[in-house]
């Protein structure tokens, strides 16, 4: 077959070709235009290599692809007009061996001081002066201390670490230290059949099983240029609203606790279990895992079911709106929650910060609003959206989209139209390209993926949200109590796994 690499053309997606200087122009130009900043990657084959930065621009996702020339193993970094660049530079030094001499922070970020060659493509790694001592940056002064925290914790969390430094018990500083949980995500992703790559997609952080393998499937669908049946697309979306549900359930829950309020998390536990246990009732896994795929769906809903789902978003509906109540009226609960772990827009707004936090902080962004794909574009809805940027405003967000998901899911069903659930795929071309983006329940997923020809996907890039939730975190936590980085972490709530891929 003759070999493509354009990307299919699509009305909310724009790519363009770049040189060095016009990677750096591109976004410097998205800096101007207020656009935020999504994700860096790289892909490098036996004779191919491609650095690409994602923004959205508006309604658009906006692509820049950098080809390099064989004997360039650098880029120039984004970082000075994107803050979140940063550390995705860095990890593409340390995963791909591509070197971005002009970032600020040079430290390596997933390696932890123990690769010698990158993992991707087998370059040498310049040496590691660190060892595994990663050189956080301390704050020095008068009765200034440090406190480290992790990577191991108590409870059934994953490892990070987290190093505070305090007077007191206020915290001045707070820097995190990830990567723990890397699991070579882009080294598996090569070379799979999609049947295989999707189900790896539904694996890179398992609370986000159906975010990420709607991204996954939408990019191939994209790079094959095919469209699934409707009535696959509605219950696709009838999926990312139940994750959505049971997180959102969780996080709510698990937020009334520390703060204090055990009545509170019994509360959401309940919910949340009935609610998960109604998944396999329904759909066979819990967590809705490998439910997704390119093609459609694998499993349909009998009219049972539907009747059975849309009785039981009622239920909760009712629940939900007693328990907003207990918390709005709780002077202890709110006491905690109010001016605590404060994201101001402007800071949200330069980092990028998307999804339920980014919300929270002003930043409208939804992207089941702003591209409207099916099956949302026969949906009526309303984004959630507060200003305060502190965890009672998270704990707003939260509460509004339970119930906007709850009506959504029993406006799915209301619609849900007739006919197949899945098509066969079509063979792909090798070379072609395809991007998507789903909004997911922390915010929002980006796929990248390029077909090897047949019914293999070459290689595939996940970006979970979590890689702008991280460092907003850090930027939430200073002037706080040290007992609060609990109750503020939870607010935020990133994937360690997700982030880390």
């Amino acid at each position: 077959m003759e070999q493509e690499t354009d990307f299919p053309k699509d009305s909310f997606i724009e790519v363009e070709d770049v040189d060095s200087e016009g990677y750096v122009r591109l976004a410097q130009n998205m800096h101007l235009s207020k656009a935020r900043l999504l994700s860096i990657w790289a892909f490098v084959g036996e004779d191919l290599s491609l650095v690409f930065s994602s923004y959205f621009n508006g309604n658009k996702l906006m692509v820049g692809r950098l080809s390099l020339p064989p004997e360039v193993n650098h880029i120039p970094s984004i970082a000075p007009f994107f803050p979140g660049a940063s550390r995705m530079e860095r990890a593409i030094q340390d995963l791909w061996g591509i070197s971005v001499p002009d970032n600020h922070d040079g430290r390596r970020w997933l390696d932890h001081g123990y690769w010698e060659k990158a993992p991707l493509t087998g370059r040498d790694l310049p040496e590691h002066p660190e060892k595994g001592d990663y050189p956080f940056v301390r704050v020095e002064g008068e009765g200034v201390h440090e406190i480290p925290v992790g990577p191991v914790h108590a409870g059934m969390i994953e490892p990070g670490h987290f190093r505070f430094q305090v007077v007191g018990e206020k915290v001045l500083r707070m820097e995190e230290r990830l990567g723990y949980t890397h699991k070579g995500i882009d080294g598996l992703s090569r070379d799979l059949p999609w049947t295989k790559g999707v189900k790896l997609a539904g694996r890179v952080s398992g609370d986000t099983t159906v975010g990420h393998s709607l991204a996954y499937s939408l990019s191939v669908e994209a790079a094959i240029g095919m469209e699934i049946p409707k009535r696959g697309q509605f219950l696709r979306g009838l999926l990312l609203e139940r994750e959505r549900i049971a997180n959102h359930l969780g996080d709510l829950g698990a937020l009334a606790n520390d703060a204090g309020l055990s009545f509170g998390l019994s509360q959401f536990l309940i919910l949340k279990e009935d609610f998960l246990r109604q998944n396999k009732t329904l759909f066979g896994h819990r967590l809705l895992m490998d439910l997704v795929l390119p093609g459609g769906v694998v499993k349909d809903l009998a009219p049972e079911a539907i009747l059975a789902m849309s009785e039981e978003a009622a239920r909760i509906l009712r629940e939900i709106e007693i328990l907003q109540t207990i918390f709005d009226e709780h002077g202890g609960l709110q006491d905690r929650f109010f001016g605590t772990g404060i994201l101001l827009p402007d800071i949200a707004e330069k980092m990028g910060l998307c999804g339920v936090c980014g919300r929270a902080s002003g930043q409208p962004s939804d992207l089941r609003s702003l591209w409207k794909l099916p099956p949302y574009d026969e949906m009526d809805f309303t984004p959630a959206l507060e200003t305060g940027g502190d965890v009672r405003a998270r704990v707003a967000v939260r509460f509004f989209e339970v119930r906007e998901s709850l009506r959504l899911v029993r406006e799915i069903l209301l619609k849900l139209p007739g006919g197949e659930i899945f098509t066969e795929p079509p063979s792909g071309v090798k070379g072609r390209e395809g991007i998507s983006a789903v909004e997911g329940w922390r915010g929002e997923i980006l796929c990248w993926s390029r077909l090897g020809g047949g019914n293999i996907v070459m290689a595939s890039h996940f970006h979970d949200p979590s890689w702008i939730l991280w460092p907003a975190l850090e930027m939430a936590i200073p002037g706080n109590l040290v007992a609060d980085f609990p109750l503020i972490n939870k607010s935020f709530n990133p994937s360690y796994s997700g982030h880390d891929l």
